[in-house]
């Protein structure tokens, strides 16, 4: 048997890694060039919320491969590509407030079920340990929700049903 034939074809993507407790580590994603759930290329956010246990990462200085535990990448950071953004898509703004101190303030833009649509379903979805949230500065952050301490919404919860 040929192992090209089992081979996954990928390409980098560069991206700031934020790491426990390493800190930030600069280097790209490998992504495959086919996503298997539609018809284009892997997104950052589908890689890590598939990954079972380490990442594979390419740092830029040293240039090496490393295989991060999954666990202790608190957060990537990637440009943002505009065309992402669901047409229509009512953004949620947050603020959260993450384990090291630090705190994230962004926006959320997520098609959601309509019975399924607040920014609490979003965060308690059990299939994704990574959200996406939407930098004022053009970033985009994927968030380990393991390391949100909490979240605070400015102009929700004035009734229950926001909640």
């Amino acid at each position: 048997m040929n192992n090209k034939t089992l081979k996954v074809s990928k390409k980098l993507y560069a991206v700031t890694l934020w790491v426990h407790p390493e800190g930030r580590v600069v280097g790209s994603l490998f992504l495959r060039e086919q996503s298997p759930d539609y018809s284009g290329t892997e997104l950052p956010l589908e890689a890590l919320n598939r990954c079972q246990s380490f990442l594979v990462f390419k740092v830029d200085d040293p240039d090496e491969l490393r295989f991060y535990n999954i666990k202790s990448v608190i957060r990537v950071e990637l440009k943002s590509n505009d065309s992402e953004l669901s047409a229509g898509t009512e953004p949620m703004q947050c603020h959260l407030h993450m384990m090291d101190g630090s705190l994230i303030h962004g926006k959320i833009f997520e098609s959601l079920p309509p019975d399924r649509a607040r920014l609490l379903d979003y965060l308690n979805r059990e299939e994704e340990n990574f959200i996406k949230v939407h930098i004022e500065s053009g970033l985009i952050y994927l968030i380990n929700k393991s390391y949100i301490n909490h979240v605070h919404v400015t102009g929700i919860g004035d009734t229950e049903d926001d909640v």
